[in-house]
């Protein structure tokens, strides 16, 4: 099983769009391996994404993703990494595809509602970053989602 990992970012959140947008991620056989509600620091903006720390449009990314709560999620499943940025769709709205997160739920590529890993070595550093060893689980997502009755 490969993991991932995605965030539900706070205009997400604070939208109400949490529940529907973990409901894909299950609905495409995906497992919820770890998952925690953060507001985000600016620290902690600024360690996630130190790659971008000297870029002129951190300080909008850093207020951003300060201003409110975001979901944060280790995802596992079959070509996690791959499936996750699929269901996610394009990072501009714009151009994402009908159907994705993105497209669905998303105005403008600075609040796009979500972020993914980009590749297994980033999904391993990434989940590393926000949840210890002790705070994952493992299982198998069912074949088809019937409900509880």
């Amino acid at each position: 099983m490969e993991m991932t990992f995605a965030m539900i970012k706070p205009n997400g959140v604070k939208a109400g769009l949490s529940g529907r947008i973990l409901e894909r991620y299950e609905t495409a056989r995906l497992s919820i391996c770890g998952i925690k509600i953060k507001h985000m620091t600016k620290t902690d903006v600024e360690g996630f994404y130190a790659e971008h720390k000297e870029k002129s449009f951190f300080p909008e990314l850093a207020g951003f993703m300060t201003s409110g709560p975001t979901i944060i999620l280790a995802l596992g499943g079959e070509n996690a990494v791959a499936k996750v940025r699929a269901l996610n769709g394009a990072t501009n709205p714009a151009k994402a595809d009908p159907g994705t997160i993105r497209h669905d739920f998303a105005a403008t590529i600075t609040e796009n509602v979500v972020h993914a890993s980009d590749s297994p070595e980033s999904a391993a550093r990434e989940v590393a970053f926000w949840f210890g060893q002790e705070e994952l689980v493992s299982y198998q997502a069912p074949e088809s989602r019937t409900g509880l009755r």
